[in-house]
């Protein structure tokens, strides 16, 4: 049976932003299921039509994208439906952030609350559709060439760190590499081939990763591994270099 496409809500005050992204999804066969011109709008309307993905600017008047996040990610679930560290079930949005900054201390603060990745107004229609493709499917989607410098420059350390801060002490010291490593940006393939594990191994570690540390996705594991301490701005320099010329390579790739 062919997986039906994802649907989308589109929020976003400027109405040629919108009507670009809808033209461009459309033409995929991606339906966009309702817009919305600021958070308010965004978080009603995911309310009433139970969107697959949000593509969610950050500001807007009247409601903030952040809040809205928020807000839509913090909505009440039936009892049991989900537990922490588990891939929101279906008919829960995974959230993209839209910035036409390239670090943006909002776009930070909206992955610390739950969102699943963020990409530039400019990016080409091409990776636009695998975005909301990839999301979908439940990964996690980071525009590559600044995810590392956004999260080195807005991180928090310490006691000042952030609600998301975790404690590592409950990963075992092959999770804490996989951390380690997932946090500079190697891909599931790339970080079996550095371990010399299966990538179904490989798999298995993350998701214990995040379950341990009650964790969205890959994206907040990401902040945990900065905040903590665990990766640090400028250590292991050469393989974080390495990290960002294979992502800058893929173009557009799920961590």
């Amino acid at each position: 049976m062919t997986e039906q496409p994802p649907r989308v809500l589109l929020a976003d005050d400027q109405t040629l932003v919108r009507t670009g992204f809808r033209m461009i999804l459309g033409a995929d066969g991606i339906d966009v299921v309702a817009e919305a011109t600021n958070g308010a709008e965004a978080v009603e309307a995911v309310r009433r039509t139970r969107p697959d993905v949000v593509l969610m600017d950050i500001r807007m008047p009247e409601m903030d994208g952040l809040e809205a996040t928020r807000r839509i990610l913090t909505a009440p679930r039936a009892p049991g439906s989900v537990r922490a560290g588990e891939t929101p079930p279906p008919g829960e949005p995974r959230v993209i952030v839209l910035t036409t900054f390239d670090l943006d201390r909002y776009v930070y603060a909206a992955l610390s609350a739950g969102a699943s990745g963020f990409l530039l107004k400019d990016v080409t229609p091409e990776h636009l559709v695998s975005a909301v493709r990839t999301i979908r499917t439940g990964d996690t989607l980071l525009a590559p060439a600044i995810t590392r410098r956004l999260v080195q420059r807005f991180a928090r350390h310490g006691s000042d760190a952030s609600a998301l801060h975790r404690d590592l002490a409950s990963l075992t010291p092959r999770e804490l590499e996989v951390l380690g490593l997932l946090a500079r940006g190697l891909s599931n393939a790339e970080l079996a081939a550095r371990l010399h594990l299966a990538e179904t191994t490989v798999k298995t570690h993350v998701a214990r990763i995040l379950a341990k540390l009650r964790l969205r996705d890959r994206a907040q594991a990401v902040i945990v591994a900065y905040e903590t301490g665990l990766v640090g701005a400028g250590a292991h320099g050469a393989a974080q270099q390495s990290a960002e010329q294979a992502w800058a390579g893929r173009g557009l790739d799920p961590l």
